[in-house]
C-alpha cells in the first residue's frame, strides 16, 4: 500500500517531543539548581562555594562521558536509551531533597550528570540534525525555546516551593514530575528517521516513495579530519567560553538575594532568564538560517558585553535587574542554539554527531572551572564582581576564536578536506 503524503512531516512530532524532554532536562532541572543554594547553605551551614561544586563534578562526569553520547544514540534505541537518562537524571534530583551532607550532591551529582547528557546536550541536536535538512538552525531554535518557555514557567513554580515547602520537597516534587511527564513523551514522539521510513525534512519533497530508497550523502569532514583543524580547537575554545558565560546563571538567584534580600524576587528573576532564552533561541534560530552562524555567534557575543556592563555598574534596583537578566539568557541561549549551528557550518553533517559531542568537551570543562570560581569569588569576597569582569573577558576572546574558527574553515576547503 502506498504512504499518503502527510501534512506534517515526522520531523516536527519529533521536534515537538524534543521540545518537551529538553525543556523539562535543561529548564527544569539543569537551570534550577541554583535557586536551592541561599536556602540549603541556610539550614545546612554548608558554603555556596563548597555546595558549587557539585556542579563541578556534573561537569567533570560530562567531560568524562560526552564523548561516548554520540556513539550509544546510534547504536542503540534512543527510546530506551532516553527513559534511562531521564531516570537518572530526574531520579537523582529527588533524591537530592533526602541528603544531610555535602556529599550527597557530591554522589549524586554523577547519576544526575550522566543522564543530562543525553537529554539536555547530545540528543537534540543530533536529531534535530538527522530529521531537518532544511530550516535546521530554526528548529534548533524552536527546541531551545521551548527550553526557555518551560523554564519561565517552572522557576518560579520551584522557587514559591522553595519558600512554602522547604528545600527539600522542591527537590522531590520537582524531580517525580519531570518523570511522569518525560517518559511518556520519549515514547510517544522520540523517533529516528529509519524508524518511520522516512527521509529527512526538506530532503525529499515531490516524491516520498523515492525518499525509502535514495542513499543520504552527507556533505562535510569525519572527526579525524577535524581535529587535526584549527577550526575545531577554537570552536571547543568557544564552547568554553559561552558556557563559563551561561554557568553564571546558577549563581543569578545568590546575585539577586545579595541585592534585593529576596529570593521570591530571585525565583521571578530566574524566569525572565527564561523568558530571555526563549525569545533569544527563536531569534538566534531565525538569523542563523538567514546572516549565517558566523554573524550571529558575533552579535549574541556583543550583547553579552553589554549584560556584564549592565551587571557591573547599573544592577542597583530591580528594573535593571529584569532587563540585564533578560539579556543575560537571550545570550545564553545561543549554547543551545548557536553551538550546533557553528559545528555544522564549520564541519557539515557527515560526521556531524561525534564531531559535536567531541567539541562539546568544552562545555564540560567550563562546568568544572567556572562554577566554583563564581562560589568562591563570591564566598570570599561577598561579591560577584572579580567573576562578571572575568566574564567579560571571556567574551572578547570568544569572538576572536570565532573568527579564527571560520578562517581555518576557509583553509579547510582549500585543502579539499571538505567532500
Amino acid at each position: 500500500m502506498n504512504k499518503e503524503k502527510s501534512k506534517i512531516h515526522f520531523a516536527w512530532w519529533v521536534l515537538l517531543g524534543l521540545c518537551l524532554m529538553v525543556g523539562l532536562g535543561r529548564g527544569g532541572l539543569n537551570n534550577s539548581g541554583g535557586l536551592f543554594l541561599t536556602s540549603i547553605d541556610a539550614d545546612l551551614d554548608l558554603g555556596i562555594g563548597n555546595l558549587s561544586l557539585y556542579f563541578s563534578i556534573a561537569s567533570a562526569v560530562t567531560l568524562i562521558f560526552l564523548p561516548l553520547a554520540g556513539k550509544l544514540i546510534s547504536k542503540y534505541n534512543i527510546r530506551t536509551v532516553l527513559i534511562a537518562a531521564i531516570i537518572l537524571q530526574a531520579g537523582s534530583f529527588a533524591l537530592f531533597g533526602f541528603m544531610n551532607s555535602v556529599w550527597g550532591w557530591y554522589i549524586l551529582a554523577v547519576p544526575m550528570s550522566f543522564g543530562a547528557i543525553f537529554i539536555a546536550l547530545v540528543a537534540g541536536p543530533v536529531l534535530i540534525n538527522t530529521w531537518f535538512k532544511k530550516n535546521n538552525g530554526l528548529a534548533i531554535g524552536i527546541m531551545m525555546a521551548a527550553a526557555g518557555a518551560i523554564g519561565a514557567v517552572v522557576q518560579p513554580i520551584i522557587a514559591n516551593l522553595i519558600v512554602t515547602s522547604g528545600w527539600r520537597s522542591a527537590y522531590i516534587y520537582t524531580g517525580v514530575g519531570v518523570l511522569i511527564i518525560a517518559i511518556p513523551v520519549i515514547l510517544l514522539f522520540i523517533r529516528k528517521p529509519q524508524d518511520k521510513g522516512l527521509l529527512p525534512y526538506g530532503m525529499v519533497e515531490s516524491n516520498p516513495e523515492e525518499a525509502e530508497v535514495t542513499e543520504v550523502v552527507e556533505p562535510g569532514v569525519e572527526l579525524a579530519v577535524a581535529k587535526k583543524t584549527g577550526a575545531f580547537y577554537a570552536l571547543v575554545g568557544f564552547f568554553f567560553l559561552i558556557t563559563s558565560f551561561g554557568s553564571f546563571a546558577m549563581h543569578i538567584p545568590a546575585f539577586v538575594e545579595n541585592i534585593t534580600q529576596s529570593t521570591t524576587f530571585a525565583g521571578t528573576i530566574m524566569s525572565i532568564y527564561m523568558v530571555g532564552m526563549l525569545v533569544g533561541s527563536l531569534v538566534f534560530g531565525f538569523l542563523s538560517d538567514k546572516i549565517g552562524a558566523k554573524n550571529t555567534a558575533l552579535l549574541a557575543m556583543g550583547m553579552g558585553m553589554v549584560t556584564m556592563i549592565m551587571l557591573l555598574y547599573f544592577a542597583t534596583g530591580k528594573p535593571v535587574l529584569i532587563t540585564a537578566f533578560f539579556l543575560f539568557g537571550f545570550v545564553t541561549s545561543s549554547i543551545g542554539t548557536l553551538g550546533p549551528v557553528l559545528t555544522s557550518s564549520l564541519f557539515g553533517t557527515k560526521d556531524y554527531g561525534p564531531i559535536f559531542s567531541t567539541a562539546s568537551l568544552g562545555l564540560a570543562v567550563a562546568g568544572i572551572v567556572s562554577l566554583p570560581i563564581y562560589g568562591y569569588i563570591y564566598q570570599f569576597t561577598e561579591s560577584y564582581s572579580g567573576a562578571l569582569y572575568m566574564i567579560l573577558a571571556m567574551l572578547i576572546i570568544a569572538v576572536v576564536c570565532i573568527l579564527f574558527a571560520f578562517k581555518s574553515k576557509e583553509k579547510m576547503i582549500k585543502d579539499g578536506l571538505w567532500n
